[in-house]
């Protein structure tokens, strides 16, 4: 069996793994999420706190937002076909785009129903019940979360970081829910629970900003972090044949990596020893980066196709060859 054979089966079951991983993910979400929806409804019918209610509301939007996770992990990890040689990781951005749209709209009516209270004085009740339910959703969260951190870890999935955002934000909507209340009812601190409604709104639009960054880089495949390239340059450069890289691009999509480059080599080299040489370099890549969709073009030393791309790369061969003499 071939080297590139080899590859193509590493690569898919990988993908296979990765997709397996962000499924159970976005399970996980989903059912933490429909707990503690039940639970907080139930406290903030009780207390008519609006920081509860803003804690409600960011969980109903978890809720959906990890509904929408699920099918666009489930989608990502589909394999390539015939319409979509590529794969379908975009679908991860795409479902964390409507994430982010869905916590910008509930954030904004948050804001409006706590200046209502604000302006109305009202005042709360049932306290116990109301940090009771934060306590317990607390809880329930962390250990959500380290599930999500290991996923994210193991996949680099952007729809579940996003989900992951979502999630940690609860974190501080609760503590900030149990401090209205406390502030609210037991200290006689007027206002105390609209304008914690406020700062929760403020931070559920900051946590939408956040997780729009990473899908929008990967819908404009914004090119991988320069120490990541630099360490795949370093791991291509160990192959002596190798007389340099250029032209490298590098983008993300889903938790798949996709990579193209040019080499340089010896012009005297026959087709069969070049395709050899590249087939190693896909190899040694493939260790280090697993997963990764590898496209090398080979061009005899010297020649540049596109005079105005960067040739750092290939700086960094000769550079790495000196060292290691």
């Amino acid at each position: 069996m071939s080297d590139a054979h080899n590859h193509h089966h590493a690569r898919a079951a990988h993908h296979h793994a990765s997709g397996a991983l962000t499924t159970r993910a976005a399970i996980a979400s989903v059912s933490a999420a429909t707990v503690l929806m039940a639970i907080k409804s139930y406290a903030a019918w009780h207390t008519g706190s609006v920081a509860m209610l803003g804690s409600l509301a960011d969980t109903g939007l978890d809720l959906v937002a990890s509904l929408m996770t699920l099918f666009g992990v489930r989608l990502a990890a589909q394999p390539a076909d015939h319409d979509h040689r590529f794969g379908h990781g975009k679908a991860e951005s795409l479902v964390a785009l409507f994430q982010v749209a869905v916590i910008a709209v509930s954030a904004v009516a948050i804001f409006g129903r706590a200046v209502d209270r604000l302006t109305a004085h009202q005042v709360t009740a049932d306290a116990e019940l109301g940090i009771a339910a934060s306590v317990i959703a607390i809880a329930v969260t962390i250990g959500l979360l380290a599930y999500q951190r290991h996923v994210i870890a193991r996949t680099g999935s952007v729809a579940i970081g996003a989900d992951h955002v979502h999630y940690q934000s609860d974190i501080l909507l609760n503590i900030a829910v149990i401090a209205a209340l406390v502030l609210d009812q037991y200290l006689g601190i007027a206002g105390a629970d609209p304008l914690f409604g406020i700062a929760i709104a403020a931070w559920l639009l900051w946590g939408a900003w956040r997780a729009s960054s990473a899908a929008i880089d990967q819908l404009m495949d914004k090119e991988w972090p320069p120490e990541k390239r630099r360490r795949f340059v370093e791991v291509a450069g160990r192959h002596p044949e190798l007389r340099g890289l250029h032209d490298l691009r590098t983008r993300t999509s889903g938790a798949t990596d996709f990579v193209q480059f040019h080499i340089w080599m010896d012009p005297r080299m026959t087709i069969a020893d070049a395709h050899v040489v590249t087939d190693r370099i896909e190899h040694s890549l493939a260790q280090e980066f697993p997963g990764t969709e590898v496209l090398i073009h080979i061009d005899p030393e010297g020649q540049v196709d596109h005079p105005g791309n960067d040739l750092v790369e290939a700086d960094e061969i000769a550079k790495l060859k000196d060292d290691a003499r």
